[in-house]
């Protein structure tokens, strides 16, 4: 049984590897794909990944760029169709909440332990 690949054999989209014309329209569009998770990556942002979604996701961002859109409106229109995960800063919310407040806890719970540790040692 042949294995599936996650790339297809289409060509890739017609802006994923081609700059935008306008020096200031290409320049909004990589800051702001520099700031979006490749969904098939995750470690990636768009900009760096090799993956056909991202070249797609490249390309919808210079296409929205390139007819005037600006890049907050393009990226609440990217989070609207993939969710909060395409974006590495998620906003805070209920739904989030534990991305943001886990690294405060577990340094609570180290400083915590530490202190205990050195009072042990002094007395």
């Amino acid at each position: 049984m042949p294995v599936a690949l996650a790339d297809s054999n289409l060509p890739p989209a017609e802006l994923a590897y081609t700059q935008l014309p306008d020096p200031t329209q290409e320049a909004k569009a990589k800051a702001l794909m520099d700031t979006l998770r490749c969904l098939v990556c995750q470690g990636q942002s768009i900009a760096d990944s090799d993956a056909d979604m991202a070249g797609d996701m490249r390309a919808l961002v210079r296409q929205r760029i390139a007819a005037g859109e600006s890049p907050g409106e393009v990226r609440k229109w990217l989070v609207q169709r993939y969710g909060d995960y395409v974006t590495y800063d998620p906003p805070l919310s209920w739904v989030t909440a534990p991305l943001w407040l886990t690294p405060l806890v577990l340094l609570a719970v180290g400083i915590l332990i530490a202190r205990r540790n050195f009072r042990r040692r002094k007395s």
